[in-house]
């Protein structure tokens, strides 16, 4: 999309400028004077002037192409360096960019894409190499797997330090204790690691194989032969079967179906549910037999492979004709790879292949995500391993550098190598696999699945919440709500009304039903002067529902009927249309849902071809109109129209219908239009104007021919297409507005405000139009009644970004509404003004994105804020987006599991979000942060006694407590409680659900930082100090004795500390204090090696121990205590 924005050349010409600028605010607005274009822009530019935008150019800078712009600064900074400085410093750099650019092309080899000549069937006849036609998923192979897996683990700081700790004690002059010691803890890491990747990787593997294995027939000379998916290559001719996943991108040739259209659903490429109409190539579809597409000779030409799914340009030629045949090919003859075939068999040439489809090039590769929290604990580890030097290098210092100091300092090294401990790795990391646990086992979020165990954390630090629409928020089922006369309004509970009015037709539809088509005059006159007669409710309720039941897309689809063959579909006996086989099927889902409500009043609509429809009357009368036009709803024109012709009378009609900011200017003058369309829009309804216009045959043929004239030109084809169309939209006869409800999941609003009171900011990105976008945020209160709305106006270049940038400025608490055109081109010119005043709204809405456009929106939100962010979809076309987020949640819903499946956490309805976030996301996070801060501690107070220690027996390098005593403290006599701080949390789920507010402390990070780290260390200090001297001081004749007294109470402490920490008793909690403590009782009878046996049965020796502890802990239960009284916690005031 990127390289199909202009970009304009230097100007010198201040006028040329003015020109520009002057044309585009006439475009702002019909009807305008010739001065008020000039005036307003120099209003405009003044207020530009006031208040510029930051980082943005000056007027005439915009005008400047974008590489001018970049490399103007570059070139004036250059000009500055000496001869000989730039001599060196310009070698040098072109020394490493030629170096690094062979490197990288020498890695990658990344392939040029190109424009390509397709022949038919002749794969062969390709000039160039395509890539292959396989999915590949999988992040390693078998030969970069233990690589990458080890890299994953030891990019971390903390797990390369154990490394290098372990591998020390293989020097004997190193070694201060048994290897187990160190090997243990480490292996079972990895080990555990290795073995969930490989399982994952196993996953992927089988999956990618199911796809690249599908069978499908190709077309070659000697008849259909099977092919697996991955083996087909660029040129071949592949049949595709109903409800069959279309293997490649193939320009569509012929079909099975006699109008010589099929169906297609995308959902699984954009995201919406609705069918698309695909056309067959007319030369092709034309031939009597399939086995004709090789007899003739015949190429397309396609443009090289884009991101772009919604566009296509291309051209179909058949040689072997006299004149030579050339079709212009456009999106709405591909069959774009991942869609499903839904009607019909098609037969399609290959285009594209492998990395080049449009689904591939839309799907990015998955990152390896880490959480906050795990980077956070990394720069402490960090901090600590400083500490731990500088601890070792006094130790020396003070011992006075005397023999071998380096291999003192390395020694002393690995003494306190328990500042930084081993078991924080494996203790958080069974963290993470608990909390997955309990989500996975709340009652409250059935269904919800951890599929990434790795970062649970990150639900608790979240601050932007990017959403998909269709499916997410929407169930997607569109209900007809309300049809208003202008004098008369039918509502939900009145319909019955309508049934009545068309049970009994009016006089009009009786002369009508006639059939003579001498009557085809009368009504014309009747016609021209209907302004001035009053109509009756009855005549004008027939018309409206006509209208509604003519003016649309929708195709009668019989399923029952498609093994019979086609031609059932289109048979005129009534009771070939059984209406219990009758589906519609449509580009949109509002006309469906417009189609069966005409239904259910009475008029059906039976059949429907590209020439031709038939409606069914509550009598049974069958109905047939010709189509003569069609003009079909684009996002520029907001409206849609057709000509129909009516069998019976002969009369001809153009209908249309659009959104009431197209259709206001174009129908008659009326006073209750805008009133009635914005007490519709409040009550959350997508609202459609319906007007119509008689023509007379004349005035019909008199605009075929400019129309086909038209069609024709090569030269602004769409503007003069537009024009002529244009000609006839004028005083249209307004016939009615109608109100449709897109269904919102079940407890989006109550959802979407708490996440908002949480201080979480809601973006919806969705592929949908701006007008049902904008609907749809409106009723489910992601924007509030009292916000406005700010609509980022279309642009197309620098300058006008510059300008609507500028005017978005001076909004104050508006949502921004903006579509994915104009997003990529603010996002080319000034991606960070953009993301800065966006990041100020309280809501954003994007609508018409790609899925790269999608993934591009949550990278830049990390890139600019640094905040945490969270994608949520449902559709093929949202994991992109999942994947480039922080935390991606993806919802089982109508448009597949593909997102769920790729997403972090999968939950089956959106309102699971809010408790997913609030509780589950806050334990995990302060459980972690209490869990990593604690580990670290029982580290720290150890290693502050073995620096005591050897600071009084004259700095010896030698280990205080050696083999079974060090491996014991970290695992069976501490392990339990500690690991029981994971069951703690400080507020009840129903106390975080009910005030979300709480929530925003989270995102602050206050529970684990550099000052609670340092509390942390300041306690574990004084500990270990009051430990260590103490049983120095309470000792009587042998060394013996102070391990004793010592380990001991460090023991006791600890588990007195993992008490003082916990917020909330579970009785797992108590079961761990105790379990442990009798571990340690039981297997003093087996510490023979380390203790005097005789001497722990003493009085004297329990009292000891008992004063030393009560010394270390004691003071820390006052401070605890007072600090609750003096300044508690923000929940307490919830919780009393």
């Amino acid at each position: 999309m990127a390289d199909q924005i202009p970009l304009y050349p230097v100007r010198s010409a201040a006028a040329a400028a003015h020109r520009k600028r002057a044309a585009y605010y006439s475009a702002a607005g019909p009807g305008s004077g010739a001065e008020w274009p000039s005036s307003r822009y120099q209003l405009e530019d003044e207020s530009a002037h006031l208040d510029e935008m930051p980082l943005m150019m000056s007027e005439e800078g915009f005008e400047n192409d974008e590489s001018d712009y970049h490399t103007l600064p570059r070139a004036r900074t250059a000009r500055r360096r000496s001869g000989l400085e730039r001599f060196v410093c310009g070698g040098w750099k072109l020394l490493c960019t030629s170096c690094c650019d062979w490197l990288v092309n020498i890695c990658q080899r990344k392939r040029e894409l190109k424009a390509r000549t397709v022949w038919l069937g002749c794969p062969e006849k390709c000039e160039e190499k395509h890539p292959r036609n396989s999915i590949k998923n999988q992040k390693y192979n078998i030969f970069t797997f233990i690589p990458g897996v080890l890299y994953e683990q030891f990019k971390f700081f903390l797990n390369l330090y154990f490394l290098v700790v372990s591998c020390s004690q293989f020097v004997p002059a190193l070694k201060i204790g048994y290897l187990y010691t160190y090997w243990a803890p480490l292996g079972f890491v990895l080990a555990v690691t290795i073995m969930r990747e490989a399982i994952d990787e196993f996953r992927r593997f089988q999956r990618d194989k199911e796809v690249n294995s599908q069978l499908y027939s190709k077309l070659t000379v000697r008849g259909k032969v099977q092919v697996k998916s991955s083996d087909i290559q660029v040129g071949d001719l592949i049949i595709v079967e109903k409800n069959q996943r279309i293997p490649s991108d193939m320009v569509f040739l012929r079909t099975s179906e006699k109008a010589g259209s099929c169906f297609i659903r995308t959902d699984q490429l954009d995201g919406e549910t609705d069918w698309k109409l695909k056309v067959a190539v007319s030369c092709t579809q034309r031939l009597p037999a399939l086995g004709d597409l090789f007899s003739i000779s015949a190429y397309v030409y396609a443009q090289k492979p884009q991101l772009d799914i919604h566009s296509f340009e291309g051209t179909f030629t058949r040689e072997d004709s006299d004149p030579p045949i050339h079709e212009s090919l456009s999106i709405e003859n591909t069959l774009w790879a991942n869609t499903i075939v839904a009607s019909g068999t098609v037969i399609g040439v290959v285009i594209y292949t492998g990395k080049e489809t449009r689904s591939v090039m839309n799907t990015s590769n998955p990152k390896n995500k880490v959480g906050l929290l795990d980077l956070e604990l990394n720069q402490l580890t960090k901090a600590l391993f400083v500490a731990l030097v500088a601890l070792s290098v006094v130790m020396v210092t003070l011992q006075g550098f005397v023999g071998p100091w380096y291999r003192s300092l390395f020694r002393f090294l690995l003494l306190f190598s328990y500042i930084i401990p081993i078991s924080l790795r494996v203790n958080l990391d069974m963290g993470k696999a608990a909390y997955g646990w309990m989500i996975m086992k709340d009652e409250s979020i059935p269904g919800t699945v951890v599929r990434t165990s790795t970062i649970p954390e990150e639900l608790g630090r979240l601050v932007y919440l990017l959403t998909d629409k269709t499916g997410t928020l929407t169930q997607n089922e569109m209900v007809f709500k309300r049809l208003h006369l202008g004098t008369v309004s039918y509502g939900a509970d009145t319909m019955d009304e309508i049934q009545g009015h068309l049970r009994n037709p009016c006089p009009q539809m009786q002369s009508q039903a006639g059939g003579n088509n001498a009557s085809s005059t009368p009504p014309r006159k009747a016609q021209s002067s209907a302004p001035k007669v009053r109509k009756s409710v009855s005549s004008r309720v027939h018309e409206a529902v006509k209208a509604i039941a003519l003016c649309h897309n929708v195709s009668p689809v019989y399923e029952s009927r498609a093994g019979v063959g086609g031609e059932a579909e289109y048979a005129e006996a009534d009771q070939d249309f059984s209406d219990g086989n009758r589906t519609y099927q449509a580009a949109s889902p509002d006309e469906v849902a417009l189609v069966q409500w005409t239904e259910s009043v009475g008029l059906t609509l039976v059949s429907r071809d590209l020439g031709s429809m038939q409606l069914r009357t509550p009598s049974g009368q069958i109905q047939t109109y010709c189509i003569l036009q069609m003009f079909p709803f684009t996002s520029e024109s907001k409206r849609m129209g057709v000509i129909v012709r009516d069998e019976s009378t002969a009369e001809i009609t153009f209908y249309m219908k659009g959104a009431d900011v197209a259709m206001s200017s174009i129908v008659q003058y009326n006073d209750w239009l805008e009133e009635e369309c914005g007490n519709m829009a409040r009550e959350g309804l997508r609202t459609l104007v319906v007007a119509k216009r008689a023509l007379t045959e004349e005035q019909y043929q008199d605009f075929e021919s400019r129309y086909s004239q038209a069609k024709l030109s090569i030269h602004d084809r769409a503007l003069k297409v537009a024009a002529v169309v244009e000609s006839l939209e004028r005083q249209m006869e307004l016939l009615c507005l109608t109100g449709v409800e897109d269904r919102l999941q079940a407890d989006v609003r109550p959802t979407l405000e708490l996440l908002r009171n949480a201080g979480i900011k809601i973006w919806m990105l969705t592929g949908d139009k701006l007008e049902t976008a904008t609907c749809i945020a409106k009723s489910s209160h992601l924007v509030s009644r009292t916000q406005d709305i700010h609509i980022f106006r279309p642009v197309t270049n620098r300058g006008e970004a510059h300008l609507e940038l500028n005017a978005f400025r001076r909004k104050h608490d508006c949502a921004l509404v903006i579509s994915g055109d104009s997003l990529e081109v603010c996002l080319k010119y000034y991606e960070h003004e953009l993301a800065e005043l966006a990041c100020q709204c309280p809501a954003v809405v994007c609508c018409r994105c790609s899925p790269t456009q999608k993934a591009r929106i949550a990278k830049l939100l990390q890139h600019h804020t640094g905040k945490r962010t969270c994608a949520v979809g449902d559709g093929g076309n949202d994991v992109s987006m999942i994947q480039a987020a922080d935390c991606g949640i993806g919802i089982e819903g109508k448009e597949g599991r593909q997102a769920s499946l790729a997403a972090d956490f999968s939950v089956t309805q959106f309102r699971h979000i809010g408790r997913l976030l609030m509780v589950h996301g806050r334990s995990s996070y302060k459980r972690s942060a209490a869990l990593g801060q604690f580990v670290m501690h029982r580290g720290l107070i150890i290693s502050t006694m073995q620096a005591v220690f050897s600071s009084v027996f004259y700095f010896a390098s030698v280990p205080l407590y050696q083999g079974f005593l060090m491996v014991g403290y970290a695992t069976i006599y501490t392990m339990f409680p500690v690991f029981s701080l994971v069951l703690d949390q400080d507020v009840k789920p129903e106390t975080a659900m009910l005030y979300p507010e709480l929530y925003k402390d989270l995102t602050k990070g206050r529970s684990l930082s550099f000052k609670t780290f340092l509390v942390w260390v300041l306690i574990s200090i004084y500990q270990g100090g009051i430990l260590m001297y103490g049983a120095l001081l309470l000792f009587e004749s042998e060394f013996v004795h102070v391990l004793a007294i010592s380990f001991t109470a460090l023991i006791l402490t600890e588990l007195l500390m993992v008490a003082l920490t916990i917020r909330t008793w579970h009785w797992l909690m108590a079961v761990a204090e105790v379990l442990s403590l009798g571990c340690y009782v039981a297997s003093l009878a087996f510490l023979n090696e380390y203790f005097d046996v005789a001497f722990i049965t003493t009085v004297t020796f329990v009292w000891k121990v008992s004063a030393i502890t009560m010394v270390s802990c004691l003071p820390l239960y006052v401070l605890k205590y007072l600090k609750r009284k003096l300044s508690p916690p923000s929940y307490t005031k919830l919780t009393s």
